[in-house]
């Protein structure tokens, strides 16, 4: 799995100084989304002169948004990542946040090939103590069964792919399409563990409902790595925004906790 940021908010200091009439400016360390969060807040306000100064950082600023949870705020933010190395089984997951705009590559026009790898759950990377017979669980008998579903699996996405593209154009329909047609029919015996990459967009407000609900130790365990690897990024770049995430250890994995200190 690698995930990387391919492109964020930026704001133009200079017209925010300007629109508030010269009495609010980021502060110099602000990250772009945080300073944009707090600008279209106080503009709910016209609080520019920092009254309170529980408020009158950033940082303390967007602790009493995320504790009154007055998320709208965030929304003007967003960040895009790429992510790959990751199976059709973790997308089918996304589909369900809706307010994420994903890019994802296509089995219509993309061609599945032998030597592509299948991504292996999480599950059979940890190393469990298992008190039973070692040759039932072990790890190279299960790598034995997934590389054997595999490569049957491709080779039958290929054996359909060259029936059926030949059988279309010889039946009038235009190369382009057949191909389409014949790879779009084909990939039903492609198991969840197929490959795939995709572009995901969302403003900051959905970037920290995925993190709640897919950085939780009952999340599906690969897009729960996910959700740590996300996190984890934000984090660096927008750290205000999610000061009060954590990454911690339960039950021996990586998950995502809400700290209750905000740090």
């Amino acid at each position: 799995m690698q995930v990387r940021i391919i492109a964020q908010t930026k704001i133009d200091p200079d017209a925010m100084h300007e629109i508030t009439k010269g009495k609010w400016s980021p502060e110099e360390q602000d990250d772009d989304a945080s300073a944009l969060a707090e600008f279209s807040g106080r503009q709910c306000y016209e609080s520019w002169n920092r009254p309170n100064p529980e408020t009158a950082t950033n940082r303390g600023y967007l602790a009493n948004v995320i504790e009154h949870e007055h998320f709208s705020v965030l929304e003007h933010g967003s960040v895009s990542m790429h992510i790959e190395g990751v199976s059709r089984s973790l997308t089918h997951e996304l589909v369900r946040h809706r307010h994420t705009s994903p890019s994802q590559l296509s089995q219509r026009y993309v061609k599945l090939y032998q030597g592509d790898k299948f991504v292996v759950p999480p599950l059979y990377h940890e190393d469990w103590d298992f008190a039973v017979d070692e040759d039932t669980l072990s790890v190279s008998v299960t790598q034995e069964i997934l590389e054997t579903l595999w490569s049957q699996a491709v080779r039958e996405y290929d054996r359909l792919v060259a029936m059926w593209q030949p059988r279309l154009m010889q039946s009038g329909v235009d190369p382009h399409r057949a191909r389409k047609m014949a790879r779009e029919a084909a990939r039903c015996v492609l198991p969840n563990m197929t490959p795939t990459a995709l572009v995901l967009t969302g403003n900051h407000r959905a970037w920290r409902d995925l993190l709640i609900k897919r950085g939780s130790i009952h999340a599906d365990a690969e897009i729960r790595a996910l959700a740590v690897e996300v996190f984890r990024l934000l984090a660096a770049i927008e750290p205000y925004l999610y000061q009060d995430f954590r990454v911690v250890m339960t039950d021996g994995v990586l998950t995502i906790d809400k700290a209750s200190d905000g740090n």
